[in-house]
Parts: C-alpha cells; structure tokens; sequence
C-alpha cells in the first residue's frame, strides 16, 4: 500500500510542482521509509523518476506541456494536451509493468554489478 501511496502522492504532485522540488521535498521521507521495508533502492529510484515524467506532462499544470505549447505557438493549449495522451498512456503502461515485474528495470543494473 506504500508503494500505492507513493504514486498517487507523486501523480498529485507532478500536476502542480516541477521536478527537482517534488524530489527535494519527498525523497527524505520516503527513500528511508520505503528501503526500510525492503524495497530496492534502484528500483524506487527508477519508479520515482518515471513519476515525475509522468507528473510533468499530466493536466492542468503539466509543466513539460506548457513548454511544448510554447514552442508551437500556432497550436491551442486543448490540442497540445491532447497530443501528450498517447505517450502519456505509454508511461502509465511502462510504469505498470515496472511495478509489477521490478526483475525488467532491475536486470541490466545487476548484469553490470556483477
């Protein structure tokens, strides 16, 4: 349920903050909390960094969009956020199969570990 909370908590967040301030503000707390329940802590790692990418693009504030819109100044803000919903239906999936099979984001860090 932890880990639950934590995507909803970064998902809330994203929508409203940019990306170093939602890790200065919640890597504290949830770093040690989660690897005190045996997490790992490149797999949270990895989990914490596609939430914010997802944040970022997420309405109504989604930070990365309105950059997006500025540089196609010809192109309503409606169309723009449109246009987001295919890749952001692809992290979502992403994200899913990260949380459900940790192995897959994990295998190439521990084939270079050793």
């Amino acid at each position: 349920t932890m880990l639950f909370v934590l995507i909803a908590f970064y998902l809330i967040l994203g929508m409203f903050m940019e990306a170093f301030a939602m890790m200065i503000l919640t890597l504290p707390l949830f770093f040690p909390l989660l690897t005190g329940l045996g997490y790992d802590p490149v797999w949270l790692g990895i989990i914490t960094i596609q939430l914010i990418s997802i944040g970022l693009v997420t309405p109504p504030v989604g930070l990365n969009v309105f950059v997006i819109n500025s540089l196609a100044k010809d192109v309503p803000m409606l169309d723009t956020f449109r246009g987001v919903v295919p890749f952001l239906i692809s992290d979502v999936v992403r994200l899913t199969l990260i949380v459900a099979l940790p192995a897959v984001s994990l295998f190439i860090p521990r084939w270079l570990a050793g």
